[in-house]
């Protein structure tokens, strides 16, 4: 799996696909924590469907970058998306912002 991106000094922007589930779980996971920076944002604003196996697989993310001293932050200005976080409570465990400058600009 091969994911535009953007570098931002420490910080690496993934634009995710507009499916992220359990088709591409595993591909997903070994492309976002194999990238040289270990501080991400991802990007779901093109990401139309998010299911139950794509959200455990963004914890995993960001429980395997944690443990490599980086972190990763949502970016979305879709309101599906944002609505996805908030009645998963997901919103508790991962910051999400309305832009990737904001998701960016966290890190400093």
């Amino acid at each position: 799996m091969k994911l535009p991106t953007e570098i931002f000094g420490s910080v690496i922007v993934v634009h995710v696909p507009e499916e992220l589930g359990g088709e591409q779980r595993d591909e997903f996971s070994g492309y976002v924590t194999g990238l040289e920076r270990q501080n991400v944002v991802l990007d779901l604003d093109a990401t139309e469907t998010v299911d139950s196996k794509g959200l455990e697989e963004i914890l995993e993310v960001q429980d395997t970058l944690r443990e490599q001293a980086g972190d990763v932050k949502i970016s979305t200005s879709n309101a599906m998306n944002r609505k996805i976080f908030e009645v998963t409570r997901l919103d508790d465990q991962l910051e999400v912002f309305d832009s990737v400058i904001d998701a960016v600009k966290s890190f400093q």
